[in-house]
């Protein structure tokens, strides 16, 4: 079955981040779209307000009838759903096309002209900047993000299909489904050792995906990656750098040097010098359609941020930042961020460990990065796809962390500990369920303010 043909497309994972916008492009395009996930969520309720035909049991007599014709349905699951789940197992036994997400918007992706935005971290947020200034300039753009763009509220921006800009997910080696045209790496830091056994897997896998790229000269790398490309970055040796960087008025203003030009004094509002360079390397890819450096440059400064990306969830008296940190390499921009705007205020990181494997992997670096705050409140693991594992839990985690100022707390606990009334600056981090509980942590820190 050709995947742009199918009438109807089945999700098993449908509320997913990636797969939700999967969903809301073929709406767009007037197919008929089902799926299943476990929970209901902002997201779900979305689809199913644009039509699509959701349920949360997994079970295959719960899909609607107008799914179970295998001639006109396309089955799309993600690999975080479990082998063992009925549905899927059900749709195997039968003659359905199945595919991994991956498949399916590099299907849709390689048909036009591709932008790509890989990396360990750095990507979402990079894919956002980079589908912003595309429309902000007038671009026709699709765009599927891992996040939601504030601006807009949505992970899917549909402004015509001249290009696609995608990101491109190391996990599960799914960015090799991709052939951009252009593409950029942020970072190649060990991550996803569950998959790759080890760092230099991983970056070979990079490598692979880098050769991929059809264009010449339009491989975008950070500085200091072991990759040959066009090199974005903050010091002056980059072939695209920002320098004489300052703070003013809560955001950042920098020079932009770019192809032997100056961009003076451009405005840019998310913090940490980690989201410079991602708007860096967004700026270097829109060189490639949009010739005007400048309106670029006006562009940046409108962009919003992406949801749970430093997002603030409280600015005054006391600030609350919610933020998807869940690598040691991502909580040091994250305090590297919080030291640079509120030097000297007081700080609690709130984080919740992800993933069991990725604790154990990462114990020690993410002891001495959570270490760098004034207090830690830690969760417990959310393991998402997985078992526990022996000798792996965040009591282990407490226990190498340097602060005398650390606790353990269950979710339920997690309102009535004091470091969030008497810190200046909270930090909630983590890729779990740990964003479920920042509403009620920004309205106890608001109601003890008005005290």
């Amino acid at each position: 079955m050709n995947v742009l043909n199918a009438e109807r497309i089945y999700f098993i994972g449908i509320g997913g981040i990636g797969m939700s916008a999967l969903a809301r492009y073929f709406l767009h395009q007037g197919k008929q779209v089902g799926g299943y996930d476990r929970t209901e969520t902002a997201l779900t309720q979305t689809l199913t307000s644009l039509g699509a035909d959701i349920h949360y049991q997994d079970n295959f007599n719960e899909i609607s009838e107008l799914f179970k014709d295998a001639s006109k349905t396309l089955v799309v699951y993600t690999p975080a759903i479990p082998a063992s789940h009925q549905e899927l197992k059900t749709f195997q036994t039968r003659d359905f096309t199945i595919l991994k997400r991956s498949q399916v918007l590099g299907s849709i992706a390689n048909q036009g002209y591709c932008m790509a935005v890989a990396g360990t971290h750095g990507k979402t947020t990079t894919s956002a900047i980079l589908a912003h200034l595309l429309k902000e300039c007038g671009i026709k753009v699709t765009a599927f993000l891992g996040g939601i763009l504030e601006n807009t509220n949505s992970n899917l921006v549909l402004e015509g299909s001249d290009v696609m800009v995608v990101e491109a997910d190391e996990f599960d080696r799914s960015f090799l489904q991709l052939q951009p045209d252009v593409a950029c790496i942020t970072s190649m830091d060990a991550d996803h050792l569950d998959i790759y056994d080890s760092h230099e897997n991983l970056q070979a896998t990079f490598k692979e995906f880098a050769e991929r790229v059809k264009k010449p000269n339009a491989l975008y790398i950070r500085q200091g990656l072991p990759l040959q490309g066009i090199s974005f970055g903050l010091d002056a040796s980059a072939n695209i750098s920002a320098q004489q960087i300052r703070v003013e008025n809560g955001g950042y203003v920098f020079d932009i040097h770019a192809e032997g030009e100056c961009i003076h004094s451009v405005r840019f509002e998310l913090p940490g010098y980690h989201n410079i360079a991602n708007a860096l390397a967004a700026f270097a890819m829109a060189l490639n359609v949009c010739d005007s450096k400048e309106q670029l440059a006006k562009a940046l400064s409108t962009f919003q941020g992406v949801h749970r990306r430093f997002s603030y969830r409280l600015k005054s008296p006391k600030v609350l930042i919610d933020d998807y940190a869940h690598h040691p390499s991502e909580i040091d921009a994250v305090y590297q961020a919080v030291s640079t705007f509120y030097p000297g205020k007081k700080n609690v990181a709130v984080f919740q460990p992800h993933l069991f494997s990725r604790t154990r992997d990462f114990c020690d670096a993410f002891a001495k990065s959570l270490s760098q705050f004034d207090a830690v409140i830690l969760l417990d693991i959310y393991p998402a796809r997985e078992e526990p594992i022996p000798n792996v839990s965040s009591t282990v985690l407490l226990d190498k962390i340097s602060l005398k100022n650390k606790q353990l707390v269950s979710k339920a606990q997690l309102i009535h500990q004091s470091q969030l009334l008497t810190s200046d600056v909270v930090v909630m981090m983590g890729a779990g369920d740990i964003a479920d509980e920042v509403r009620s942590v920004q309205q106890k820190i608001a109601m003890q303010n008005e005290i």
